[in-house]
């Protein structure tokens, strides 16, 4: 990322998109994680890291209200999601997130635009130009009849990208996105994730393993079990 991209992603919006506020997680009687505290803004990438068993995807599932938490809030859009409902928490999942993860998660009886077009199908609109727009900005324009059965697991990806952009969300959560991928492979979703997300100005937080999809963020911060660390360039 250039010097001028990377400041173009830089400038917050003085409300953050995702804020959490002394978050607190317990499995019974094991304290997972406790004390994290985090604010993303408009057009940052903040990368979190870990060790394994940490608790990095259960923290990134409490940050769109998929898993609950036992102390402290998140607060998505200034609005918190402590106090919702699920019906409420999973509206507010449609309007304001996209989500990428390792796996995939694309559905293989539909085609890749209709893969694509899923999240707007989920807020009631039907909008294939910008679908097709989207499959274009990844690179997979001319492929979006086939099923993803017909696609390489790079290209996979990008489908996940495109699918998790299109409906403009103001965050994105991305876990090990590229964690299935050879490493040139990887670098070439990771570069596209950001351009993308860079285009419409998201918030990313992405949780990973890898040093080299970390090496763009704005920051880094390491999970532990009292709290989130920066970690050091």
């Amino acid at each position: 990322m250039s010097k001028d991209e990377h400041s173009a992603m830089s400038h917050p919006s003085n409300q953050p998109r995702l804020e959490i506020q002394d978050l607190g997680k317990r499995y019974g009687e094991v304290q997972v994680f406790a004390n994290v505290n985090l604010q993303v803004h408009a057009g940052e990438f903040v990368a979190i890291v870990g060790d394994s068993g940490v608790g990095k995807s259960t923290l990134l599932n409490c940050m769109a209200g998929l898993d609950r938490w036992d102390q402290g809030d998140v607060l998505l859009q200034g609005q918190s999601l402590g106090a919702r409902d699920e019906r409420s928490l999973s509206l507010m999942r449609r309007q304001h997130v996209g989500f990428v993860f390792q796996a995939f998660h694309v559905l293989p009886h539909l085609s890749v635009a209709q893969n694509v077009a899923l999240p707007l199908m989920l807020l009631g609109r039907d909008d294939p130009a910008r679908v097709q727009a989207m499959l274009h900005a990844v690179g997979l324009g001319d492929l979006g009849e086939r099923l993803p059965q017909q696609l390489s697991g790079g290209q996979l990806q990008r489908v996940a990208i495109a699918r998790a952009l299109v409906h403009a969300p103001g965050l994105i959560l991305a876990d090990e996105p590229t964690g299935n991928l050879d490493p040139q492979t990887a670098a070439q979703v990771m570069a596209l994730l950001l351009t993308q997300v860079q285009a419409q100005g998201s918030a990313l937080v992405l949780v990973t393993h890898s040093q080299a999809a970390t090496q763009h963020a704005h920051r880094t911060l390491k999970l532990h079990a009292h709290g989130l660390r920066d970690v050091q360039p």
